[in-house]
């Protein structure tokens, strides 16, 4: 029985591979197929319906309705059994349709009564593009052999219309990757960019789903997994020293290349008329179905693994492989699902912007991205699958939209917002040396964040006066191993270098979070951002909080050294830093190294707990910065990488600036420096808001500097206080429609 469906499967692909070959419209071959698929499983009806945008499905073609209804009968996502399938990406099959909880009869077509339904989603790597459907009058279930051909046929029609085999009138059949597309994401990088897509995982694109030689299929995908088996083979030998975390992930991959259900899923895709390619493909669009349907994370990874080996294998197949960063184009921008933070290092400044599918505000990335000051959007929908290479693209990385394969007028506008902004960096250009000194005679001394040598020309060319942030986990989390403490302090050493006697505050390793190191064991934690991170590594982990201090003394070489510690939430947290700080120089001088110049130590406060510490605590600690990112996000309960909730807080919130005054005055009643760290300091209207309210100062990324400090040098803070205060007292939940307002008046 198997043998005579396989027989008719491939008999079935080998006339539908004579339709794709036709030199016909897109219209009648479609027709054509819906025609093959009803004579050769004996059904009275055999349609097709597809997206024409993301929650409506179309007829496009049908055997058995009423051919008037094709282009007509339209549907909602999840309305009837069709919409049903296409929502839930699962193939239904019943001999009762009628009963089925959420029918839908449609008059409109002609249609009978049908009793037995057979949907199959029409999907190409976790893409859904639409349902195939049989229905007979018999009530009968489709056998698994049924059910099975048809997936494959679908599997096909998906091909198929990838390659634009069906192009045709109306929106449902327009050609694909063509049209222009609007992403929403969210922004972890400002700035704006123009340029083409390259993308860091280029689609492969099977341009032959229906096998000519079965055998000859057999023979192809055979060699490409015992490639694959051993190129993985090669990375286990090569990894064999390195950390066992690692080692355990490529085990993981060859318990997948050596899978024999695998292969087996995957010959048994051939015999029913599938090429090599076509057949890795289905079992991949399978597994990326079942890693949005589980929840363990654990099983996700896995079949993450699994996504992966499949990419690799078709790239053998099909030879559409390539190295990262070869034959870019002169204005790139990157679009990729998610990337490491080593791979966006290597294309480097090269880059124009980034826009990924995942990824998070807080990522490695993310960081990298700020570090080679370039737009990066996030949780940018499906435009890893949606963008080809050589698209024209355009990212606004100010309000986290990207603009794929825009229109005329988005055109004009977008590079009206580009002419503007260089405009304005002329302008801020000219005042780079001018002090960041208010009309009512106010000094801000405005600093630079930093994490990659990379970002240590802009200390100059920005007009920063300082680095107040130098993120040093990047040299951790760009390696597959743990650095060597010689190595971090020649890194460190030529930070201070390129700084030419500005102060540098070197921030302490902050891991944990969304910031594991690749050769640290994950810890599964309910909410990571209020877990195992940071200073709490460090504590729990003292060697390695050890080493890096011994780093950065040796770095400093008689040289002043600023040091400062993350996510500090109590007193007693602090005090058992310090400790190692002052037991790290009391090694260095047995040893009898050269010590700093000067050695200030300080604390970032991330929490509202700190800022409610012991009296003593501002005594101790000799500066603090205020990390505005984390303690927004503490302070409102809003995770700031929850686009729902994360734009609901205003920076310039009373009950927020209440917090932050209240820490500018305790830090003036015991002399401690105070500085604010963040995004919000880049923003010109929120710096001046923290200057008003006694911040004297302010660290950003380099682009920032200059806004800022063009509004600071026309502002009068005391007149910007009083408003403020008003706005307090007028019951107002934040201050900004009143400063605005006052901006307009001095304008």
């Amino acid at each position: 029985m198997v043998e005579r469906m396989e027989s008719e499967s491939r008999k079935l692909l080998g006339r539908l591979r004579d339709a794709m070959a036709s030199d016909v419209a897109g219209q009648a071959r479609l027709d054509k197929i819906t025609h093959l698929i009803a004579d050769s499983m004996g059904t009275e009806v055999c349609s097709v319906y597809l997206f024409r945008d993301d929650e409506t499905l179309e007829l496009c073609a049908t055997e058995g309705l009423d051919q008037a209804a094709v282009h007509q009968t339209r549907m909602r996502l999840g309305e009837g059994l069709v919409g049903r399938v296409a929502k839930t990406g699962k193939t239904m099959n019943t001999p009762d349709a009628p009963a089925e909880k959420g029918f839908r009869y449609m008059p409109e077509t002609g249609e009978e009564r049908y009793s037995s339904f057979l949907g199959i989603p029409i999907q190409r790597l976790g893409e859904k593009l639409g349902v195939l459907v049989v229905q007979s009058h018999d009530a009968r279930v489709y056998t698994a052999d049924e059910t099975y051909a048809l997936e494959v046929v679908a599997m096909v029609i998906a091909e198929m219309t990838e390659l634009g085999a069906f192009v045709g009138e109306g929106a449902a059949l327009s050609a694909r990757h063509q049209q222009p597309v609007v992403f929403k994401g969210t922004t972890a990088q400002e700035g704006a960019a123009e340029g083409h897509v390259w993308l860091h995982e280029p689609r492969v694109v099977v341009t032959n789903p229906i096998a000519d030689d079965p055998q000859k299929e057999l023979e192809r995908l055979k060699e490409a997994v015992e490639q694959l088996r051993v190129g993985v083979d090669k990375m286990l030998d090569m990894s064999r020293s390195g950390d066992s975390e690692q080692l355990q992930v490529l085990e993981a991959y060859r318990m997948f290349a050596n899978s024999k259900g695998w292969m087996r899923r995957m010959e048994e895709d051939i015999s029913r008329g599938l090429s090599a390619e076509a057949a890795v493909e289905k079992e991949q669009s399978l597994a990326r179905a079942r890693i949005g349907q589980v929840t363990d994370s654990y099983l996700r990874e896995r079949l993450s693994d699994l996504d992966d080996l499949s990419n690799r294998l078709l790239r053998i197949l099909t030879g559409q492989g390539r190295e990262t960063g070869a034959d870019l184009p002169p204005d790139p921008i990157l679009i990729a699902r998610n990337i490491g933070p080593a791979e966006l290092l290597e294309y480097g400044r090269s880059l124009r912007g980034v826009v990924l599918e995942d990824g998070s505000v807080g990522s490695h990335a993310a960081i990298v991205a700020r570090a080679l000051a370039i737009p990066l959007i996030v949780h940018a929908g499906r435009i890893a699958t949606e963008a080809l290479n050589g698209d024209h693209i355009m990212v606004d990385g100010d309000q986290g939209v990207v603009h794929l394969r825009p229109d005329d007028s988005v055109v004009t506008a977008f590079r009206d917002k580009i002419a503007m902004q260089a405009e304005a960096q002329q302008r801020y250009a000219s005042i780079r040396d001018t002090p960041a000194v208010t009309r009512c005679g106010n000094r801000i001394e405005l600093n630079m964040n930093a994490g990659l040598m990379a970002d240590l020309p802009s200390l100059q060319g920005s007009g920063a006066e300082g680095v107040g942030l130098f993120r040093t986990e990047l040299q951790f989390l760009i390696r597959n191993q743990m650095p060597k403490r010689m190595e971090l302090a020649e890194l460190y050493a030529r930070v201070l270098d390129s700084a030419h006697g500005k102060r540098v505050v070197f921030r302490t390793l902050d891991i944990g979070s969304d910031k594991v190191l690749p050769y640290m064991k994950p810890n599964d934690e309910p909410n990571p951002a209020l877990g195992w991170r940071a200073i709490r590594v460090g504590l729990d982990k003292p060697g390695v909080m050890r080493m890096q201090l011994q780093a950065l003394i040796r770095a400093a070489n008689g040289r002043p050294l600023t040091i400062m510690f993350p996510f500090v939430a109590q007193f007693e947290e602090y005090r058992q830093a310090r400790k190692e700080v002052d037991k790290a120089i009391a090694r260095e001088v047995k040893l009898g190294h050269v010590l700093p110049e000067t050695l200030e130590v300080g604390a970032m406060l991330e929490t509202p707990s700190l800022a409610f510490a012991p009296e003593q605590f501002f005594r101790e600690v000799e500066f603090l910065s205020i990390g505005g990112n984390d303690l927004k996000q503490f302070f409102f309960a809003a995770d700031r990488e929850n686009e729902r909730v994360r734009r609901r807080y205003d920076t310039l919130n009373v009950s927020f600036l209440s917090l932050i005054e209240k820490i500018v005055e305790r830090c003036a009643r015991t002399d401690t420096p105070l500085s604010f760290c963040g995004e919000d300091a880049g923003r010109p209207i929120e710096a001046m808001c923290l200057a008003a309210i006694g911040l004297r100062s302010l660290s950003m990324r380099p682009a920032s500097i200059g806004p800022v400090k063009s509004l600071l040098l026309r502002c009068n803070l005391e007149e910007v206080r009083k408003v403020i205060i008003d706005a307090r007292h007028r019951g107002e939940q934040s201050v900004r429609p009143a400063v605005m307002e006052y901006l307009r008046e001095q304008a």
